[in-house]
């Protein structure tokens, strides 16, 4: 037995009805998302007010988080959490994994971006445009006084630090880069028949070290003056979209297996989940685009200038790690899930960051939304070329553990 098999309790049978055309309903959620929050825009409002609050800042959307529960828990409950620390000791995806986010993706994101928006783009998005951010947590300085790009104003009888637009964008940009993904992945790694052992370790990982290097690194690249780690933010996002499915589905898999056997478990029960994280995830992208889709009709050209390097990155890393993982001999299983975590972002806790440090209407939040906007199809399209490319990689031994 695999690890793989070990770590997922029923082998997928092909992609389903609903993740065969999974793009096609990405697209048709987010058109109905926009069409919703046009169309009634009170009830998006209402469903976006319910949120759990720190510093006066959402952090945590109620509707999301409970569709982001049942998208996540299909996902833990199938995995036989007695295997996760077999999948742990690989030291070579683990470490692969650490090394591509960490090391190499938050400077790529604040490279490529510097360049696109500072330079290419510049023009479009206008030299002289400026944005309305919040002053740094703790900094108190007088109207006039310049603090890196920025300078403080008042406006409407508040300090606010007024900064180039474009560098308010790349503020957004780098918030996702040193963001790695902690939920989605391990959708993205279940379509891609990765190793879910290995994924779940990784999410693990990548959860304890955004604790002690996401304000640090943040800071450094941001370079407008010191990042306050967000502590609160990230325990609560990490809780709500990690913590929480994962310990429901530990308890209740051994519940369920105690009472009904591992027979009906895998022949009844299971099959019975197959559509709920599917149908999760379009649920999720419908309240998403309903909250934002003003905005994103209101700055459709600026959608753009942000999209194209988002993409740029997203690619170049997926396709680093896919690379590293063929050279270091690693198998499918561990390889996809490998070259997918560093392709994706916690575009949750980014979001949450740019709102708590920049404020809602700040080009630094516009740009993390638009790391929703592109992650979803784009990560779709990685799954596909995964799916294409097993025969890369050499098959896992019958006895590896």
């Amino acid at each position: 037995m695999t690890t793989t098999d070990a770590c997922i309790t029923k082998e997928p049978q092909g992609l389903g009805f609903f993740e065969r055309y999974l793009t096609i309903w990405v697209a048709l959620c987010i058109v109905a998302g926009i069409v919703l929050g046009k169309v009634a825009p009170g009830v998006a409002t209402w469903l976006d007010s319910l949120a759990i609050t720190v510093n006066e800042a959402p952090v945590v959307s109620i509707p999301i988080a409970i569709c982001l529960f049942f998208m996540m828990y299909p996902i833990m409950v199938k995995i036989d959490f007695a295997e996760v620390l077999k999948a742990g000791r690989s030291v070579k995806p683990v470490g692969l994994t650490l090394f591509i986010n960490w090391a190499i993706k938050p400077f790529t994101m604040y490279a490529i971006c510097l360049f696109f928006l500072g330079t290419v783009f510049l023009g479009f998005i206008g030299p002289d445009a400026t944005d309305l951010v919040k002053m740094p947590l703790g900094l108190d300085l007088p109207v006039d006084a310049r603090h890196g790009e920025g300078k403080v104003v008042l406006v409407n009888g508040v300090k606010m630090l007024e900064v180039p637009l474009w560098r308010s964008y790349l503020a957004g940009c780098i918030l996702l880069g040193i963001a790695p993904c902690t939920a989605m992945v391990l959708v993205w790694g279940f379509l891609a028949r990765g190793n879910a052992g290995h994924t779940l370790v990784m999410v693990a990982i990548n959860s304890l070290t955004m604790l002690f290097l996401y304000g640090p690194l943040g800071g450094f690249l941001l370079g407008v003056g010191k990042l306050p780690v967000p502590w609160q933010a990230l325990l609560l996002s990490i809780g709500v979209y990690v913590a929480l499915p994962l310990l429901a589905g530990y308890f209740s898999r051994r519940w369920i297996i105690a009472a009904k056997g591992e027979e009906w478990f895998n022949r009844s029960f299971l099959p019975f989940l197959t559509p709920i994280t599917v149908g999760a995830l379009l649920l999720t992208l419908v309240l998403l685009f309903s909250f934002k889709g003003e905005v994103i009709l209101g700055n459709p050209l600026t959608i753009l200038w942000l999209a194209i390097p988002m993409c740029i990155q997203t690619l170049l890393i997926f396709w680093l790690g896919y690379g590293l993982a063929k050279l270091l001999g690693l198998t499918y299983e561990d390889a996809a899930p490998s070259a997918m975590i560093g392709a994706s972002n916690h575009f949750e806790v980014a979001i949450a960051t740019a709102t708590m440090l920049f404020g809602l209407s700040s080009g630094a939040a516009l740009a993390t939304v638009v790391g929703v906007l592109i992650e979803v199809p784009l990560m779709l399209w990685l799954v596909r070329i995964c799916q294409g490319t097993v025969h890369w990689f050499a098959p896992r031994p019958e006895n590896a553990a």
